[in-house]
């Protein structure tokens, strides 16, 4: 529900070219506790003075001199910021009713005027405004929540990442096609050592020296988008000594629950007990 003093404290233009009529709608608003509320009798200054004051409703007479109220509902329409249109149209054309809702208005009220209906129709209107307002913002708010929580996740993921490379020979990340995108190590590097896509039995089976079955292995959790932990796989060096690799993986998605690939650490395990 929207608070009173939120109700109150509204902001309500009346656009009248009769000066009777602004002062008996100001009179009435002020009556009944309203207390930001504006006119003008030239329809002509409208939009300038919703662009500046951001209204929360425009009683608005259709019919007057120069620019009439349709002219001014379609001006209205090209603020970018104001996707709900904060209209009360005044008429004493019946038939001018049917065309003002479609021309964007909110509600109407005819003339002579019915005071009680008048306050009741604005109060209506202001509440679904206002609640209008309270959305947005709780939007807004939520955005910059999700912002924040990203934001702490990526600088987790990028501590994560650090402390992985310092505990590991190297941190690998593989696209979709399995493709490595990150490989980063300090023994990686020093050593010079080439890593070929894991689960690449091709590769193996090139004359690289890996372990055929064990990449067979490897390559069906890889394409199961399984996780693997202390996986362990060897390569025949060209002495015929065998090469021990460990490594733990796990598959990354992305926002749309869509594969992405695979990252994680390894250790090579040759000389360890």
């Amino acid at each position: 529900m929207i608070a009173r003093t939120d109700m109150q404290a509204a902001r309500i233009l009346i656009v009248d070219d009769q000066e009777v009529n602004v002062s008996l709608l100001g009179q009435t608003l002020r009556q009944a506790g309203y207390l930001n509320v504006a006119s003008t009798t030239v329809a002509e200054e409208v939009c300038a003075l919703h662009r500046r004051n951001d209204y929360d409703l425009i009683l608005l007479d259709l019919q007057m001199p120069g620019m009439d109220g349709f002219q001014v509902m379609e001006a209205l329409k090209t603020n970018d910021r104001d996707a709900y249109l904060p209209v009360l149209v005044i008429t004493a054309q019946p038939g001018h009713k049917l065309r003002a809702l479609e021309a964007g208005a909110k509600d109407f009220i005819s003339k002579p005027f019915d005071l009680l209906e008048v306050k009741m129709r604005i109060q209506n209107l202001l509440e679904v405004r206002l609640l209008y307002r309270q959305l947005d913002l709780h939007s807004q708010e939520l955005e910059a929540a999700v912002r924040e929580r990203t934001a702490v996740l990526r600088e987790s993921e990028a501590r994560y990442r650090s402390l992985t490379e310092l505990a590991s020979d190297w941190y690998w990340e593989q696209d979709a096609d399995g493709a490595f995108t990150k490989v980063s190590g300090p023994v990686l590097e020093m050593l010079g050592l080439r890593v070929e896509p894991l689960g690449d039995t091709a590769t193996a089976s090139a004359g690289a020296g890996w372990n055929e079955a064990q990449h067979k292995h490897l390559q069906e959790a890889i394409a199961a988008r399984q996780p693997f932990l202390d996986f362990v796989f060897t390569r025949a060096r060209p002495d015929g000594t065998l090469q021990k690799f460990q490594v733990s993986g796990e598959p990354m998605f992305g926002p749309a629950c869509n594969f992405i690939g695979y990252r994680g650490i390894g250790l090579e395990i040759t000389d360890r007990k």
